[in-house]
């Protein structure tokens, strides 16, 4: 049996059908409302959805990962339609990007998501489940003035994340908060009470059950003024007449204009954005996955781009692995891909066979389930943990979470890795582990300075403090023993030391596996000598 036929066990799919269904659920509107902020058909929010599902999904190696339209790509799509002079010429861009990244995929470029810290993965995490709960309170009260997935915080309506909340209050309505309360009462009691008491209702998934309820409620209170749903307050599915009106709602790309500039410049932004979203949510996913399975990246990409190939070629939005469908997926007891899969495929058999039942469906209550998810991701436990590991760990995460919060996702993650890498220059010059000093009270009045396994120029700036902070007439041993990689940073600042050394009567005492020497005169030219099997690299070599 083969590892793909491994994955259609009994035991894996009892899982994996009821978490593709909440995926699904949550996937409807985010495909159309990421499409109607990109200023995209609608329809193609729903193609993307579906090659994310049953394509991307066959060939990533993620278990636990979804991929469709991104709400990070959204305002990178909206101006990109208009500037390249159509939809057809930007589905070209598409699929020249999913072709790089099929290339960054072989070139093995998957492994730049393993440099984000993880206090930045942490902060990613809360921060879009913060905004989650943020951006769907208007459509729990049944104010839909901003298109679902729309996470930017200056929003496509005007408003920003947190004036859309003032004015939703101005224009509560009756019908979806009371169906989006009564959901939300399920899925509370689902999650913590009756998943706990009987195997059906683990089978039986609540975001399932909040949704069938919904529908019936809007069937029962249709034409009421007072309790009744607007369309606009319902999921719009596109409904075609016939055959040929569903195939029209296809578009397909203008390969005459390959040798517009504009268009590569285009194919290249999508690439490398869509590239590191995806790696940053495979990062994230992997540690959100129960069994810690760890993702192929290079495999990620190269699935990743065959899929906005393919999204390209028939009028799907650009692809990436997302973190809310993912973290849904999870959250429902996801065990294999085929939940990934699965949810493609109920979204090509359910736009085709039920369009009309789909439309039944209240935002609020997808909004009470996003609600869930969100809580999930950004629980308050989080901040007193992150808090009780220190300064070091807990600003990262907290410029990450707001900086997603005010801005969007990939400015957030750039704002959070920034003060991160700032962190660790300032631990790398405190950090006593590259520069150690024994005491000046050892035996004979000598002082002794042992350097660490590897020193490089983040160290420079407290090896020169301390040696200029060695009293005259001073006996320093130097202890290199130790040491596998010495940056040529320091041996130079050593090699001018040696000068300041003799004219403040500093005798320097070098301890090395080569042996001891006693005031060298060129550390330079004993670094140089060392062989390349020893403990140094040579003068100017990288590690």
């Amino acid at each position: 049996m083969n590892s793909t036929l491994k994955l259609f066990t009994a035991n894996n799919l009892k899982n994996d059908i009821p978490a593709s269904i909440v995926v699904f659920f949550v996937a409807i509107p985010l495909c159309l409302g990421i499409a109607l902020a990109s200023g995209a058909p609608l329809f193609s929010g729903l193609i993307a959805g579906i090659v994310g599902g049953i394509v991307v999904g066959s060939l990533s190696g993620s278990q636990v990962g979804v991929s469709g339209p991104a709400a990070g790509l959204a305002a990178i799509v909206l101006a990109a339609i208009a500037s390249l002079g159509g939809y057809q010429n930007f589905l070209l861009a598409v699929v020249l990007g999913g072709a790089i990244q099929i290339l960054f995929g072989v070139l093995r470029a998957g492994i730049i998501g393993y440099y984000f810290p993880s206090s930045v993965i942490k902060g990613m995490l809360t921060g879009i489940g913060i905004i989650i709960i943020l951006k769907q309170i208007p459509h729990f009260f049944g104010y839909d003035a901003d298109p679902e997935g729309d996470f930017a915080f200056v929003q496509v309506d005007g408003e920003n994340t947190f004036s859309e909340i003032f004015v939703a209050l101005n224009y509560i309505s009756i019908g979806p908060t009371v169906i989006a309360l009564v959901s939300l009462g399920i899925l509370i009691l689902w999650n913590n009470v009756l998943s706990k008491k009987a195997k059906i209702f683990q089978l039986v998934q609540g975001p399932l059950v909040a949704v069938v309820i919904g529908i019936i409620y809007h069937v029962f209170t249709r034409g009421s003024s007072n309790f009744g749903m607007n369309t606009d307050q319902l999921v719009k599915v596109p409904i075609p007449e016939d055959t040929a009106s569903f195939l029209a709602q296809f578009n397909f790309p203008n390969f005459g204009a390959i040798t517009n500039p504009e268009i590569w410049v285009v194919a290249f932004t999508l690439a490398l954005v869509a590239s590191l979203e995806t790696l940053l949510c495979v990062e994230a996913t992997d540690r959100l996955d129960p069994q810690k399975r760890v993702t192929p990246t290079n495999r990620e990409l190269l699935a990743q781009g065959t899929g906005n190939v393919i999204s390209g070629l028939i009028g799907g939005l650009p692809i990436t692995q997302v973190i809310v469908r993912s973290s849904a997926n999870i959250q429902s007891g996801v065990k294999t891909k085929m939940s990934a899969v699965i949810h493609g495929f109920l979204l090509l058999i359910s736009i085709v066979l039920i369009p009309r039942l789909l439309n039944m469906i209240p935002l609020s209550v997808l909004a009470a389930i996003l609600f869930m998810v969100g809580y999930k991701l950004a629980k308050p436990a989080l901040f007193k943990t992150m808090y009780n590991l220190g300064w070091k760990q807990f600003v990262p995460f907290m410029v990450t979470v707001t900086g997603i919060i005010f801005t969007d996702l990939l400015i957030g993650l750039g704002l959070g890795l920034a003060v991160g890498v700032v962190v660790v220059l300032i631990k790398s010059y405190q950090n006593s582990h590259f520069l150690h000093i024994e005491g000046e009270d050892v035996p004979d009045g000598r002082i002794k300075m042992t350097l660490a396994e590897e020193v490089t120029f983040f160290n420079k700036g407290s090896i020169l403090k301390e040696l200029d902070n060695l009293p005259e007439n001073s006996y320093l041993e130097l202890d290199v023993r130790n040491t596998r990689y010495l940056d040529n940073d320091i041996i130079e600042i050593l090699d001018d030391f040696a000068y300041k050394a003799d004219l403040r009567n500093i005798t320097i005492k070098l301890i090395s596996e080569r042996g001891i020497v006693e005031n060298p005169s060129s550390y330079l030219e004993f670094f140089r000598l060392t062989p390349k099997n020893d403990l140094y690299k040579t003068v100017g070599e990288s590690k």
